[in-house]
């Protein structure tokens, strides 16, 4: 396994993220714990989850799995950089979700709980929150720190000027701040290419790309059988609408003898100021697959190539548009 800085953080994580959002809905605790097993045997030790994972309201239910793997001892909760989330709504009264102080005390003290440790390494906001002053919020993390219950702090789906908007404020308060970006990025998916990676790179951020797969498209699915997530409506009308680019990308894979989802891991493993994609194992076999993607070597002429099947956004901006 390959381990890395997050950001500029001293704390090193490993290239892949395990993504625990299938526990529970798509995944059997069981098969979880299992997953979980041989993520940590294969020198996985960056994991990440959220208060809302499990999609019922103010459980916790994808915490609770990872919270009851951890008790098992063994070193897990020694060997793993444990990263959670907070803003989703746990609750239908007003102060149950974003980024009051008062909600990142209560949401922190309920993951705690919930993962049955007494402190969350990566501690991210979901979202961005737009009616929340970043004094408030930048109180509220370093309340947390001060007591231990949280070491580093995070952000997810943020654009460039949030993260600039937010490593300005934590300066001034002389603060840490972000160490890591969670955004939306894959083969399909470029736009923080813009804005979002020169805004990281600047600010020693580092990116942890959610659905690099782009839920399942990269992954082969052209020639997987319509099942499971795969029968999904829109996900089938996505299918249809990257047809034309999706049986390109699976015959260029074909001439490279890899699974299209270890080449789209790759190729996100060797963009600029890329920490660590966030894989959502639902089986072994696909933990299995993903793996594989640490082997991968993309060279100049394989990474233009996937640039003319999926072409970007032409760079960072201004010059992606301008001159």
């Amino acid at each position: 396994m390959q381990y890395v800085h997050l950001g500029r953080s001293g704390v090193r994580v490993s290239r892949l993220c395990l993504g625990t959002m299938n526990f529970g809905p798509h995944t059997s605790e069981t098969d979880s714990g299992q997953i979980m097993d041989r993520a940590l045997e294969l020198g996985i030790n960056f994991f990440d989850s959220a208060n809302v994972y499990g999609w019922k309201v103010g459980e916790g239910v994808t915490e609770q799995i990872v919270g009851r793997w951890l008790a098992q001892g063994g070193g897990r909760r020694e060997k793993v950089v444990l990263a959670t989330k907070v803003y989703g709504r746990m609750g239908d009264w007003p102060n149950q979700s974003r980024l009051s102080a008062l909600h990142i005390k209560r949401a922190c003290e309920d993951s705690l709980r919930r993962l049955q440790t007494d402190y969350i390494d990566l501690y991210q906001m979901h979202h961005i929150d737009r009616d929340c002053p970043w004094e408030e919020i930048w109180q509220a993390m370093e309340q947390l720190c001060r007591e231990g219950k949280v070491l580093y702090a995070g952000s997810s789906n943020f654009a460039g000027w949030h993260l600039a908007q937010a490593q300005e404020a934590a300066r001034s308060r002389h603060f840490l701040g972000l160490i890591s970006e969670q955004s939306l990025y894959n083969l399909l998916e470029r736009t923080i290419e813009l804005e979002v990676i020169p805004a990281c790179q600047a600010y020693g951020i580092g990116i942890i790309p959610w659905s690099p797969l782009a839920r399942g498209l990269l992954g082969g699915a052209l020639n997987q059988s319509a099942s499971g997530r795969r029968a999904e409506e829109d996900v089938r009308k996505d299918i249809e609408l990257h047809r034309q680019k999706l049986e390109a990308y699976e015959q260029w894979c074909r001439t490279l003898n890899a699974e299209p989802a270890a080449v789209a891991l790759a190729w996100l493993l060797q963009q600029p100021a890329v920490t660590a994609p966030i894989i959502g194992p639902r089986t072994m076999e696909q933990l299995t697959i993903a793996m594989r993607s640490l082997e991968l070597t993309l060279t100049a002429e394989q990474l233009k190539a996937l640039d003319a099947i999926f072409p970007g956004p032409g760079g960072a901006a201004p010059e992606a548009y301008a001159w």
